[in-house]
C-alpha cells in the first residue's frame, strides 16, 4: 500500500499520478473492490471523531434538488511511521436525514421513508454502509477532472469539477460497500494532520445505480416523462476528523 506522509502544522501538498480508467463523468474512478492489506498491530490508531464527521449528499431531478447528511457511526485511521496505512468507516444508512425540507416535516418524513425503502436504500436490510481504505496517493495539479455530459434541465447536478473539494492534497482509494454492493472508488481530497489529529474532506461525484439505487434512473426515461427521472449522479461530500487515542 503506498503511504501517505503527515506533516504536523501544515497541509500536506502532493503530487499525484492518475491511476486506472475512470468512470465517465465523476472524479471518482470507480471499479471492482480491491485487495486490503492487513496493517501492522505497531500502526497506530486514530479514532473518527462522530460528533464531527458526516458524509453529505445532494440528489439532483429536473425540477428541484435535495440535500441532507448520512452520519458517521464509527471508524478509525491507522498511522505508522508517520503514515496512513490503513482505515475503516462505517456510516449510518438508517439515519439518513434530510436538510431542505426542515420546515415541512410531512415531506421531509415522506422523503426519508422513500430513501430508506427499498427503492432506495434498503436500509432495513442494509442499514450501514462502509468505506475501507485501501491506498493514498499524492494528487497532481495537472490532473484534469472530465465531466460528465448531464440531461439539460435546470437543477441539473453540479458537474465534478464544479463539486470538488477545493485545493485536493490527494487521492484516496477504498472500498465502498453499499446496498450490498462493494465497488472501488478513488477521488481527491484535502488532508491534514495537526497535533495528534487527522482532518479529511471531500467532495465528488458518483453514479447510484453502480450499487443498486436505481429508482428512476434515467435510463428509464421516456418522452412523455422526460422531467420525471432522477439523475443517476449524485454530489457525495464528506468531512472526517479523527484524533490518536494516546495524546
Amino acid at each position: 500500500m503506498k503511504k501517505l506522509q503527515l506533516f504536523s502544522l501544515l497541509a500536506i501538498l502532493f503530487v499525484v499520478a492518475s491511476c486506472g480508467p475512470k468512470s465517465e463523468g465523476t472524479d471518482a474512478e470507480v471499479s471492482e473492490a480491491k485487495e486490503v492489506e492487513e496493517v501492522s498491530a505497531s500502526a497506530a490508531e486514530y479514532t473518527v471523531d462522530v460528533t464531527a464527521s458526516s458524509v453529505s449528499w445532494i440528489g439532483s431531478k429536473p425540477v428541484g434538488k435535495h440535500n441532507g447528511i448520512i452520519p458517521v457511526s464509527n471508524g478509525s485511521i491507522k498511522v505508522e511511521n508517520g503514515a496512513i496505512v490503513g482505515g475503516t468507516v462505517t456510516i449510518n444508512v438508517a439515519d439518513i436525514r434530510n436538510e431542505d425540507l426542515e420546515g415541512d416535516s410531512t415531506m421531509q418524513g415522506k422523503l426519508i421513508g422513500h430513501l430508506k425503502s427499498p427503492d432506495f436504500f434498503a436500509a432495513e436490510e442494509f442499514p450501514t454502509a462502509e468505506f475501507v481504505v485501501t491506498s493514498v496517493e499524492s494528487y497532481s495539479a495537472d490532473e484534469v477532472v472530465e465531466d460528465k455530459e448531464e440531461i439539460e434541465f435546470e437543477y441539473k447536478p453540479a458537474a465534478a469539477s464544479e463539486h470538488m473539494v477545493e485545493s485536493p492534497t490527494h487521492k484516496i482509494t477504498g472500498n465502498l460497500t453499499m446496498r450490498g454492493t462493494t465497488l472501488s472508488i478513488s477521488f481527491p481530497a484535502h488532508v491534514s494532520m495537526d497535533n495528534g489529529m487527522i482532518k479529511a474532506k471531500a467532495k465528488f461525484n458518483i453514479d447510484r445505480t453502480r450499487w443498486g439505487l436505481k429508482y428512476g434512473e434515467e435510463a428509464s426515461i421516456t418522452e412523455k416523462a422526460k422531467d420525471k427521472f432522477i439523475y443517476n449522479t449524485v454530489n457525495v461530500g464528506f468531512d472526517l476528523v479523527a484524533s490518536a487515542e494516546n495524546m
